[in-house]
């Protein structure tokens, strides 16, 4: 190779380098800090230690809040998923007039409903209903918020079921409930799977609805309890934040290695499924 080759592929080699370290680095953290006797905001060989652990357990809201966060990330999800199944295979099968229009529609309204701008109308709406540190509550907003985008991503995978399947169900005397149930949503899993690790992601790390609609500390979710992990002089208690962000990473990496294993990218021929 000439010299300027060279200089190329080391400089190429250089990059990839620093970027892997860019993202390396906060999960060598993560995996490091909860277990050093003298934990920092640097990367080193710890002091190996379960003190931590105990400190976190011991708090009186921690483990309560990963609940918390649970019982909203679930209802959220499985309201989003229900609804969004339910609403993109009418949109998919019934000719609506501006059909298109309305999808656009639901997708630029979802970025306004979950935005900050909405926040004082949300928190009016949920004050008059009553649902103020309800959780059934927050998780229905959650849902509400993420159910256009969800429509708009499930559309396109009712829309390769293909029609003949459905006319065989119904003339073995199917009904519509059964013809979804037992044909589409069986074709279209990847879809359904896809938007409930989206919701679930989405709704596990939101922190401004239920930082803004749970004003019980007992009820609040880990997102929000997150933020007031601090010592007695205001600055982050990193005895107790690398263990809880080791627990609070812990369903997430879970629900992706699940739904990875079923539903993972394959690819035939040029086509990805």
């Amino acid at each position: 190779m000439s010299p300027a080759q060279v200089v190329r592929r080391l400089g190429f080699h250089l990059l990839i380098a620093v970027v892997l370290a860019f993202f390396a680095v906060p999960v060598l953290w993560l995996a490091s800090a909860p277990f050093d006797a003298r934990p920092g905001l640097g990367v080193r060989w710890p002091d190996w230690t379960l003190s931590n652990v105990r400190a976190t357990l011991a708090h009186p809201y921690a483990l309560t809040s990963l609940l918390n966060s649970l019982v909203l990330c679930v209802v959220a999800t499985a309201v989003t998923a229900a609804l969004a199944a339910l609403a993109a295979y009418s949109l998919s099968r019934v000719r609506l007039p501006g059909r298109d229009v309305l999808l656009y529609l639901l997708l630029l309204l979802s970025s306004v409903v979950t935005g900050t701008a909405a926040m004082v109308p949300v928190f009016v709406l949920v004050l008059q209903l009553g649902l103020i540190d309800s959780r059934f509550g927050t998780a229905l907003v959650i849902a509400g918020g993420m159910l256009p985008a969800a429509i708009f991503i499930l559309k396109d995978f009712m829309d390769s079921v293909p029609r003949s399947y459905e006319e065989s169900a119904r003339v073995f005397g199917a009904s519509p409930a059964q013809v979804l149930g037992h044909v589409v949503l069986p074709i279209a899993r990847p879809g359904v799977a896809a938007v409930v690790v989206w919701s679930f992601v989405n709704a596990w790390g939101n922190f401004l609805l239920p930082f803004l609609l749970l004003r019980d500390v007992g009820r609040q979710p880990a997102a929000v309890l997150l933020r007031t992990l601090q010592d007695e002089g205001g600055t982050a208690n990193l005895t107790v934040i690398p263990v809880f962000s080791l627990l609070y990473s812990i369903p997430v990496v879970v629900l992706y290695l699940l739904v990875n294993k079923r539903y993972g990218f394959r690819f035939h021929g040029g086509i990805k499924s």
